[in-house]
């Protein structure tokens, strides 16, 4: 047989020939450069007579504890449990970066922050670099984005060729809506800092306005959709915004969870042993300022946000059941980082702990892949690119950092040869200093710019991360071994350099980005009523 894109690949796009695939190079017809392996052309792993559709679903902050199926018995998650209990579940899963930008950037691109350059918010992915879009658009699919991506720019796209709901935020783009984001509810509360926690509680933010547009816009997309009679396949991808704070969710979600969540506390002498980074992030944020009270109202609204999110979820996934194209549409669920949402006292996204490093990741193809397992390999949101391609048959980006998660998900469920092995970045915090982590089995070793000493934990033993083990003797050997690999091809001297010029960077790559500009109703326009806070 015939490889599934053989023929129908090549009749999708009329100015993409046979020469030019065999050279390895395109660009699509929306523009974005393509960089492809070289003379592969990939079955995929399941293929069929018909390319799968992909709805992938992404929310933001998502802590990957604060899940039904994760453990969590007080939060209500039904919608996201179902979803776990016919799918294949990843436990050990985390982003590129614990960052909004470049989260998901590296999760377009399968590419790690260094690679692209995006570190912080305020960076710019390049237009010309590669996406998962873009070759999923260039194999013949639809590519469609129905709601946020945090893009920064002009250039909205990045190899999506359609948009059904523009960006929540329009934060360096002249082009805003007419009213203040979050009306008189105070712009720290979107932040890391204890400014978020003080201001939290029952009422309702622009947030929950948007995604409830984004749910009906991917509904919509869905309905119209099943009603088509094409036989391209399409890509979904609905980005929402909650759970990430602001703090503040609606009353009854509220005084279900004020009655029911915990408030965390430390161990005896734990900030005495705070790794020297971390002591002073925490102390520039002021978490260990704010009191039980406090944290215990934060909990509940995050908590209320979750339940919030869950439901519109079950709402697209309710929409996707309902069309004759659902037993041909892989669903993926996933965030792009976590939040720690009180452990460890922390109020923050910025941080590798598992809280907020990791994420929750789950697939789902009704009839074809294993249902209801659980996979505890090490893996990552840069995964997810590749994992796509493969399935869709479409050939491999190059030279990209991300893996295909194929083998996952029939047979034993497993993956010979697979390295557990993963790594991450991150500028910001702790402290504002460039930092690394590199997850490998059991392990996990923390870099931080200009500190002699590492972070290092053992999750096998201390799932909770309390034990930094830095300095245990017994330690030393597998200590300096992880230092090597996680200072391997990562410059931290390079990075505080490059993001130190990142305003001049950032005007290239504007000027870049004007010859893939999008149009403004790629941006969101906010209901005049959105903001009520507070809320009895």
């Amino acid at each position: 047989m015939d490889s599934i894109h053989d023929k129908k690949a090549f009749s999708s796009n009329a100015n993409l020939t046979r020469r030019q695939f065999a050279r390895g190079t395109i660009t699509a017809a929306i523009g974005v450069p393509l960089v492809f392996l070289p003379e592969r052309q990939s079955r995929g792993a399941f293929a069929g007579e018909r390319k799968p559709n992909f709805l992938i679903i992404m929310s933001d902050q998502q802590s990957p504890h604060v899940l039904g199926h994760a453990g969590d018995r007080v939060v209500r998650t039904p919608n996201l449990d179902r979803l776990a209990a016919g799918g294949v579940r990843f436990t050990a899963t985390y982003c590129g970066s614990p960052l909004c930008v470049p989260s998901r950037m590296t999760f377009l691109t399968a590419q790690n922050c260094s690679k692209i350059e995006v570190w912080t918010n305020s960076c710019v992915l390049d237009s010309e670099t590669s996406t998962f879009p873009g070759a999923l658009a260039a194999a013949g699919y639809e590519t469609v984005l129905a709601g946020r991506m945090h893009f920064d720019g002009p250039d909205q796209r990045h190899g999506f060729t359609r948009r059904t709901i523009g960006d929540v935020t329009q934060p360096h783009f002249p082009a805003k809506g007419k009213h203040p984001l979050l009306g008189s509810i105070p712009r720290q509360t979107t932040g890391q800092s204890k400014g978020a926690v003080e201001t939290a509680g029952p009422g309702r933010t622009s947030y929950m306005a948007y995604d409830d547009a984004v749910t009906e816009s991917a509904c919509k997309f869905l309905a119209e959709r099943d009603q088509q009679s094409t036989d391209k396949p399409f890509a979904l991808v609905v980005g929402y915004v909650l759970p990430h704070c602001p703090y503040i969710c609606p009353p009854e979600l509220f005084n279900y969870y004020y009655s029911r969540v915990n408030v965390p506390q430390l161990p005896a002498g734990y900030l005495d042993k705070l790794h020297p980074a971390e002591r002073e992030d925490r102390q520039r944020r002021g978490f260990d300022e704010l009191n039980d009270e406090q944290v215990h109202i934060a909990r509940a609204a995050y908590y209320g946000l979750v339940e919030y999110h869950d439901r519109l979820c079950g709402r697209v996934l309710d929409a996707l059941k309902r069309t004759r194209i659902a037993d041909n549409t892989v669903v993926v669920y996933t965030t792009d980082h976590g939040d720690m949402a009180g452990e460890h006292r922390l109020w923050t996204k910025s941080l590798f702990y598992e809280a907020s490093a990791g994420v929750p990741m789950i697939w789902s193809w009704p009839g074809r892949f294993r249902a209801g397992t659980t996979v505890r390999r090490v893996t990552s949101l840069l995964d997810i690119g590749p994992t796509l391609l493969d399935l869709a048959g479409a050939p491999p980006i190059k030279k990209v950092a991300g893996r295909s998660l194929t083998g996952f998900f029939s047979g034993n469920g497993d993956v010979k040869g697979w390295l557990d092995e993963t790594f991450a970045e991150c500028c910001g915090t702790p402290a504002g200093r460039p930092s690394r982590m590199l997850r490998e089995g059991p392990w996990k070793i923390i870099l931080h710019h200009g500190c002699d000493k590492p972070q290092l934990f053992n999750l096998a033993e201390d799932p909770d991360e309390m034990n930094d083990r830095r300095d245990d003797p017994s330690c030393t050997a597998i200590r300096e071994r992880l230092l090597n690999r996680v200072r391997e091809g990562w410059d931290g001297e390079r990075m505080a350099k490059k993001i130190a010029q990142s305003k001049e960077r950032r005007q290239a790559a504007f000027e870049k980005a004007r010859a893939h500009a999008t149009p403004i109703p790629d941006y969101w326009d906010m209901p005049p009523d959105a903001n009520i806070f507070p809320m009895k």
